[in-house]
């Protein structure tokens, strides 16, 4: 049997350990973020490794013997278990559908399956819209705001560093990580490496972040150090049709754009993040079943650059540059905007 003090002792060395991990992260924050502390939901996602564990994991990555080690990996890092890419008593609502299989079809600004319309249809709710339907009183249906693998974390920029995150070399990723053809986890690492790797349309400037240090860096790239953050309160409201509170506009300068990170379907925590011209970003109160989320909407007035086959003009019977398109942030979204002086 463990000695109480044996047992406390490591439950100490445990803590100061994920607190050693969390304070690199806030370091690197306060170092190149004008604001004194990042969102909490933010700080949850930094890498839960120490210096010493993810020294280990470099190591057995280079030695090639992870395969090896993949459960102490997949739960000291608080990634996804390759072999089950969504843990039900983590990311599952009992009271929503399975998540929507489109759910990352809106991270693209290119052309789209001709069915894909008809897939959302029976999903429930618009992935997009246009402004006029969102107005105190009015009422919309919520598509799906949950992210696949939400409780998943960042790795350390050094050991992100060491992963083949390419659709070139998406073989030696998966045999990396015991990944089995064909499987959902399969299914998402091709999503967002197709999503990674495609070139920016004109106008959009994009970039996918594999660690915190990486995300920070591309956003104060185009922002600067003075920057607001907005995410989505929750998940609540989704398939559902919400009754509209107050809608403020929180960012309405259209030639300074936000910069807008979407979450991606991955092992670990990845941010697929792009700025468009002429985009603004509203807060609204949605009053759902349960309580009201405040949510986060952008909407791209310069839409002149898209594909004639974005979902968005198949729903909505309009071509590239004649309408605005706005839609919801999902969970882990979040825009960055600058702050002016």
């Amino acid at each position: 049997m463990t000695h109480p003090i044996s047992l406390f002792g490591l439950l100490v060395v445990s803590y100061f350990r994920g607190f050693q991990a969390e304070n690199v992260f806030l370091q690197y924050w306060e170092e190149h973020i004008g604001l004194p502390q990042p969102p909490h939901w933010l700080v949850t996602k930094a890498s839960p490794l120490n210096l010493h564990q993810e020294a280990m994991f470099i190591k057995l990555m280079e030695e090639k013997e992870l395969v090896s080690h993949l459960r102490s990996f997949y739960k000291q890092a608080n990634i996804v278990c390759s072999t089950n890419a969504i843990e039900k008593n983590k990311t599952e609502n009992t009271t929503l559908p399975p998540i929507a299989k489109w759910n990352g079809d809106k991270d693209k600004y290119d052309d789209l399956p001709d069915e894909t319309p008809l897939s959302v249809a029976n999903q429930g709710g618009l992935p997009y819209f246009r402004k006029s339907m969102v107005k105190k009183g009015s009422f919309i249906i919520v598509p799906d705001l949950r992210d696949p693998m939400s409780y998943k974390s960042f790795l350390s920029r050094p050991l992100a560093s060491k992963i083949p995150f390419s659709f070139a070399r998406i073989e030696e990723l998966k045999k990396l990580f015991g990944v089995e053809d064909e499987s959902n986890m399969d299914d998402y690492i091709q999503h967002s490496l197709e999503i990674c790797k495609k070139s920016p349309i004109r106008g959009e400037l994009r970039g996918c972040a594999t660690s915190a240090e990486d995300l920070i860096d591309f956003v104060v790239e185009k922002l600067g150090r003075h920057v607001h953050v907005w995410s989505t309160e929750s998940i609540e409201g989704s398939y559902e049709n919400v009754t509209i509170g107050n809608v403020k506009v929180i960012h309405g300068n259209l030639s300074e754009p936000p910069t807008l990170c979407h979450s991606l379907p991955f092992l670990f925590q990845v941010y697929y993040c792009h700025v468009f011209k002429e985009v603004k970003v509203y807060a609204v109160d949605i009053h759902t079943k349960k309580k009201v989320n405040h949510a986060i909407m952008a909407c791209h007035y310069d839409t002149s650059t898209w594909s004639p086959n974005h979902l968005a003009f198949k729903l909505m019977g309009f071509g590239p540059g004649l309408i605005e398109v706005c839609h919801w942030m999902n969970e882990n979204g979040v825009i960055w905007t600058k702050i002016s002086h």
